[in-house]
């Protein structure tokens, strides 16, 4: 258990802020399944202070899903600190995060996300604008550095802490990896021995021993798991089980895994309507059907569907062909 600033966590594990994915329908699987906190997918601070309809309605927070992080990003003091004052003030959101970890080209452009990195003194002078303007604990989610000569882990995190920013998040990934190679905890450890502030551990935690293993040998307070949960909240909750009680869960069976994949196109349609939920499902489609003996010709169709009873009609033909196949092996 651990608190960042007011703000107590009930477990160290941590849903990642992870761009097209994190919203209210898949955060809410993501807290049903046990995590600790749950972060929102990153929003721009000039289209919030611009009222952009689509990055206000980001913004929106389920009482279900707190504790919840609101993560903004943005490359200018001004602009940035009165997005964090309008998220501070008009939303339900326990934490403010700000972004300096994402690696596109079109945000590093704008002198925000990851373009951070590589000055110290911007990330005092930002972080301790924001904690000065809000009330609501600010925190901040980072990369190791920008490339391999530019790897100010360790002074980024003492900037934030001095800053008044009441926790870090490190990717140990630089900007130039993106998301290939291996992720270097012994910087995460690095950065934990360096400030007082809680960290928290991401970058290839793929199973519950991953992050078990994370904990013990950088010593972090907590582990953000990312990708490893995309159609799969199981590790979410596999991994906390495994945490407090050091039991391994066994994987979800097929139907179980399309029953929360259509809770989730649901949620998702009241959200957003059928339209527009079915289109950005098809992903999340392919995600739950991974490891799916078979599964290429059902996320085949799927990519080709505009109605919701399309999707469980072809999902759940699938699950009975796959279930048909078990029973004849067990009685082989």
């Amino acid at each position: 258990m651990f608190k960042i600033g007011d703000v107590q966590l009930k477990n160290r594990v941590v849903l990642a802020p992870m761009a097209g994915v994190c919203n209210p329908a898949f955060r809410l699987i993501a807290k049903e399944f046990g995590a600790g906190l749950v972060c929102a997918e990153m929003v721009s601070d000039k289209a919030i202070l611009y009222k952009n309809e689509k990055s206000l309605n980001m913004l929106f927070v389920d009482e279900r899903e707190k504790p919840l992080s609101l993560q903004i990003f943005g490359g200018e003091k001004e602009t940035l600190v009165a997005a964090a004052r309008f998220v501070d003030q008009n939303t339900n959101a326990d934490i403010i995060d700000i972004n300096m970890g994402c690696p596109v080209p079109k945000i590093t452009k704008c002198d925000a996300g990851a373009k951070w990195l590589l000055d110290p003194s911007k990330i005092y002078d930002m972080v301790s604008a924001v904690v000065e303007a809000v009330e609501k604990p600010v925190t901040v989610k980072m990369r190791m550095g920008w490339d391999s000569d530019h790897i100010y882990a360790v002074q980024n995190a003492q900037a934030v802490e001095r800053a008044g920013g009441k926790a870090v998040a490190l990717h140990g990934r630089t900007r130039v990896q993106m998301y290939e190679g291996t992720a270097n905890w012994d910087i995460i450890k690095e950065v934990k021995q360096s400030v007082s502030i809680p960290v928290i551990g991401n970058g290839d935690v793929k199973t519950p021993e991953d992050a078990k293993r994370m904990l013990d040998t950088t010593g972090v307070d907590g582990v953000m798991i990312g990708r490893a949960a995309l159609g799969n909240p199981w590790m979410l909750y596999r991994t906390v089980h495994y945490l407090s009680k050091g039991e391994l869960l066994p994987d979800p069976g097929p139907r179980e895994k399309i029953d929360v994949c259509m809770i989730h196109l649901d949620r998702l349609i009241a959200l957003k309507g059928e339209f527009v939920a079915v289109r950005e499902m098809r992903k999340h489609a392919a995600w739950y059907l991974k490891g799916l003996r078979g599964n290429a010709s059902v996320r085949d169709k799927v990519n080709y569907f505009e109605t919701r009873d399309d999707v469980a009609k072809a999902l759940y033909e699938f699950v009975d062909e796959v279930e048909a196949k078990q029973q004849e092996v067990e009685i082989v």
